[in-house]
């Protein structure tokens, strides 16, 4: 499967390169150990002898793909050695009838709003992976209006709830000078039902400008209620992100030393930089894809760490995205099987629930 960041090569690896880099990898992401030669002999019934497996792997760490930790000890893959695999020899595996019947079914189970389902996906992603589950908000620019409710709270001051598509309420609160009659709120909370159901947040403000620019000189006093409370309508946030499982990463002997769990616990707590290692995660194509450590120099990432990602979509549209992060070491055929499946269920779900 290809990603962004591919291996530059002038000469592709040989079938036996590839079948040994292949075995080296399959076997660390089971054992965390380092691999001898025998051990690739025995554990994958190569016909190949254990001199002939060295000589392989000693090409394959000068090429830069395996690493020697100690000069007595296996070989490990390096970031270049994962990507490589990724790029060229993984097969995403096939989810079982079982193991998408209990993804689909966290669904089927009571759902409030959008956050909650983004929420208990994290949560999923967490509890099939056990790694951590990472799911980006969707960008509350896009929700569209639903319906607007004005009440009076004083002679002066009025508040409005707006209910959007996504679910969520949002309650303002403004003073409207003069101070407004029951029929002209009666007339006001018509006007923006009746003009604005449907539009999206992030271009409310913009569009109520522009309807206003239509209206009747006699309307000014209403144009001037409106005006009043588009400053207090949603504003840009910044990207929510849902993190759950980051416990499940300190059980991995990776992350077991002081230094690589305070490197990776900081990580954590930057959702800014969670977030753009999904990003870069998504292929060109907008599929599932892989980020591994810091790749070409990317300072977002973290030594050690691995990111399968993949965008949901909304009426065939992408909206945010969700992932799992864990160790390099991770079982990545078997991680972009549950994530693409994963954003392809909670895709339909939105799509359901926002219309």
């Amino acid at each position: 499967m290809s990603g962004k960041n591919q291996v530059t090569r002038s000469v592709p690896l040989n079938e036996r390169e590839q079948v040994i880099l292949q075995a080296i990898i399959n076997s660390y992401v089971a054992t965390a150990e380092p691999v001898g030669s025998r051990t690739v002999v025995k554990r994958f019934g190569l016909d190949l002898s254990a001199a002939t497996v060295r000589n392989v792997m000693a090409d394959l760490e000068e090429q830069g793909y395996l690493q020697q930790v100690h000069t007595s000890s296996g070989r490990i893959p390096t970031d270049a050695g994962y990507r490589y695999y990724v790029d060229y020899l993984m097969k995403v595996q096939q989810l079982t009838q079982s193991e998408r019947r209990r993804i689909e079914g966290e669904y089927e189970k009571q759902l409030n709003d959008v956050d909650d389902v983004l929420r208990r996906t994290s949560h999923l992603l967490a509890l099939v992976s056990h790694h951590a589950g990472l799911v980006e908000a969707l960008d509350v620019e896009q929700a569209r209006a639903q319906r607007f409710e004005l009440m009076r709270v004083s002679d002066e001051r009025v508040a409005v709830l707006l209910v959007d598509n996504f679910g969520s309420v949002h309650s303002l609160a403004t003073a409207v000078k003069p101070t407004a009659s029951s029929e002209q709120l009666t007339r006001l909370n018509n006007f923006l039902n009746q003009n604005f159901q449907g539009a999206t947040l992030g271009t409310l403000s913009s569009t109520i400008r522009e309807k206003l620019g239509d209206e009747l000189s006699e309307q000014r006093d209403l144009a001037h209620s409106v005006l009043s409370i588009l400053d207090m309508l949603p504003q840009r946030r910044e990207k929510k992100l849902f993190l759950e499982g980051a416990v499940h990463l300190f059980e991995h002997p990776e992350f077991q030393s002081i230094e690589q769990a305070r490197e990776v616990f900081g990580l954590l707590d930057e959702h800014d930089r969670l977030i753009s290692l999904l990003r870069k995660a998504v292929s060109e194509d907008g599929g599932p894809a892989v980020f591994i450590s810091r790749e070409n120099g990317e300072a977002v990432g973290v030594d050690g760490i691995g990111v399968v990602a993949s965008p949901y979509r909304v009426d065939g549209k992408p909206v945010g995205l969700i992932g799992i992060l864990g160790p390099r070491r991770m079982p990545y055929s078997k991680l972009t099987a549950i994530v693409q499946h994963t954003s392809e269920v909670v895709g339909r779900f939105l799509t359901r629930l926002m219309r």
